[in-house]
């Protein structure tokens, strides 16, 4: 019984610790379901959530009310493997950040991109990376803003489709990133920095 005990704990230890190892980012970029499958194939990335955030209604929802509010993803992820940096290079290149409409076939508010950022640290972060992409393109305006974080409502409920939709219905994602275009863009911006 006590050995049972022993591994309880320490399997609970090594639960916190990992627990306490994660950390969040929240980013929007057009479709959550393409930006879940983006994120989720990196490692050190532990989860990604599709959700709104930026908004003031509360508990938005897909079909129903998200005014003023992204299409956006809550990436948890161990900064001991993956760095904050990382995660923002491997966003700029997955996203179209001169595009003041929307992202790709998507267009309207709620399809803008953004960087929400908690902290101070992230902020700075954020700032340096934002600037990279403009001496990249000193001839484009770069549009995505860097916002302050406010809550993340994931999609639930009846909603729950929404998430990890590449993996549930992987024939209709596939056909809906290549009709919407978006690898095209991506390639024709970034070239071979393009990940996808």
């Amino acid at each position: 019984m006590r050995k049972i005990m022993s591994v309880l704990l320490l399997s609970g230890l090594l639960h916190f610790a990992a627990n306490a190892a994660a950390d969040k980012a929240v980013l929007a970029g057009g479709c959550f379901w393409c930006m879940e499958a983006d994120f989720e194939k990196l490692e050190g990335v532990t989860d990604v959530i599709s959700g709104f955030t930026g908004g003031t209604a509360e508990n938005p929802t897909y079909n129903g009310n998200h005014a003023g509010h992204y299409e956006a993803v809550e990436i948890t992820y161990d900064p001991t493997i993956i760095s904050y940096e990382s995660l923002l290079k491997h966003y700029w290149v997955n996203i179209d950040p001169f595009d003041k409409y929307g992202q790709f076939c998507d267009k309207g508010p709620s399809y803008l991109s953004a960087i929400f950022v908690a902290n101070d640290a992230e902020r700075k972060l954020a700032e340096q990376s934002r600037a990279a992409v403009v001496e990249q393109f000193p001839d484009k305006k770069v549009i995505t803003p860097i916002l302050h974080a406010t809550t993340f409502y994931p999609i639930k409920g009846d909603e729950s489709y929404h998430q990890d939709y590449y993996k549930k219905s992987p024939v209709r994602y596939k056909f809906y990133r290549l009709s919407c275009g978006r690898d095209n863009r991506l390639q024709e911006i970034w070239g071979s920095q393009a990940k996808h």
